[in-house]
């Protein structure tokens, strides 16, 4: 296998494992109709479960990438996967009368078990964009990482179809079980990736020194603010665009559901779209320090502008598509977010983009507690306002936002010599 062809399965790996982590991820929303009827559980009780997964993916972002960069991303990608299915396992058996503990253990045993979960979910795309950072040349990491994070939209669009068609035939246990199989296939493919020929293999970039002060630069910051910014407003609909609506559009439930899965769907194409516009612009005449700003602020821009216009509109059909091009459009730029991260962290990219992450989940846990406190007091449609405002904010960052300074020209594939060490990730 060429070194190209080798990058680019290398890519194709990461989006499947980034697919399979995330119907790992979701399948507990699915399954939760069934959960909470056998095992007693209110909403309330469920979303503590929901929030266990967050809090744990949350705060194991930095040692995730911190381990990624130690030892690789095949290695720790591998064994994420195992975990994934361990416990899945694990939370599939929750209950069972062998090991029933009563209410208050079972719930303790589910947030426990979902929060262990979170845990081994962290290093996933921290992980990735090291693995990016090793294989891929400069001029096509944005479209690399929009196809690993396109995987975001393909898990969720297949976990609620499959998980509710198993459950409805073998009840939720098996659902679960089936939703870990994925995360089994990724794990025995990297477990059997063979090492990169050291002849092909991609040195690391120059300029990806371990200095310090590429994490605590100035862009890198802005960076990281910008993504919690994001995070903010991605998760608005992650976890409200549904009951939005049902409740204040007023569509059925099977219409709601079909609406609901139109951003997921406009996603899998808008989020590599991205990168590939990023990548082409930066190659062009703008070079990287604008190259990469531009589909940042034009996809913040248009979702601000979506957004507010969505929740104005009287006609729900309107307000639907709109707040899924939204959607579509505050994804988009996943490709330059993690391309510019990797520019700036170099050699330390695992660690750089568990910062640049866990700044994302801390947006999604106050997002989804705060908006309906907001729509409560303001209504929805000032409460979505707050999100276009926040999108709007999140791309004028960019403006001081550049990975320029901190790039040196580095070795090409066809570069790199026959006695170069093997990537650690290979």
């Amino acid at each position: 296998m060429t070194a190209r062809r080798y990058s680019w399965a290398f890519v194709a790996l990461l989006s499947a494992t980034a697919t399979a982590s995330y119907i790992c991820r979701v399948n507990v929303s699915v399954a939760s109709v069934g959960m909470m009827r056998e095992l007693g559980l209110s909403q309330v009780v469920m979303g503590r479960v929901f929030s266990a997964f967050v809090l744990g993916y949350m705060l194991f972002q930095v040692p995730g990438g911190m381990l990624a960069d130690r030892y690789g991303a095949r290695r720790v990608l591998a064994m994420a996967a195992l975990w994934w299915v361990a416990g899945t396992a694990l939370l599939a058996a929750a209950g069972l009368k062998p090991l029933a503990l009563g209410p208050a253990g079972d719930l303790a045993v589910l947030l426990a078990i979902r929060f262990i979960i979170g845990v081994g979910e962290a290093p996933t795309f921290p992980a990735a964009a090291q693995g990016v950072a090793q294989f891929i040349p400069a001029p096509r990491r944005g479209r690399a990482q929009g196809l690993v994070v396109a995987g975001i939209g393909l898990g969720s669009a297949i976990a609620p179809p499959l998980i509710s068609a198993v459950m409805l035939r073998w009840g939720w246990r098996i659902s679960l079980l089936v939703s870990a199989l994925p995360a089994l296939a990724v794990a025995l493919v990297w477990l059997r990736l063979r090492e990169a020929p050291e002849s092909e293999a991609l040195a690391v970039p120059a300029s990806a020194s371990p200095a310090r002060g590429r994490l605590a630069s100035l862009p890198f910051v802005l960076l990281t603010l910008s993504y919690t910014l994001q995070g903010y407003v991605g998760y608005i609909f992650v976890f409200w665009f549904y009951l939005y609506l049902v409740d204040v559009r007023h569509f059925d439930f099977l219409r709601s559901a079909l609406l609901g899965s139109l951003p997921w769907v406009l996603s899998i194409v808008s989020i590599p779209l991205g990168g590939y516009l990023s990548d082409r612009l930066v190659a062009g005449r703008l070079g990287l320090k604008w190259g990469r700003r531009v589909v940042p602020l034009a996809g913040f821009a248009g979702s601000g502008i979506l957004l507010a216009y969505g929740a104005h509109t009287p006609n729900g059909y309107v307000a639907a598509v709109c707040l899924a091009m939204a959607t579509a459009l505050v994804l988009c730029v996943e490709g330059p977010f993690w391309a510019t991260m990797i520019e700036i962290a170099g050699a330390r990219s695992g660690a750089g983009g568990g910062i640049m992450n866990m700044g994302s989940n801390l947006g999604g846990l106050i997002s989804p507690a705060l908006t309906p406190i907001l729509a409560e007091r303001l209504g929805w449609e000032n409460a979505l306002h707050v999100g276009a405002v926040i999108s709007i904010v999140a791309g004028l960052l960019w403006l001081r936002i550049s990975s320029a300074a901190h790039s040196r020209p580095e070795p090409c594939l066809a570069a790199a010599t026959p006695n170069s060490s093997s990537p650690k990730n290979a």
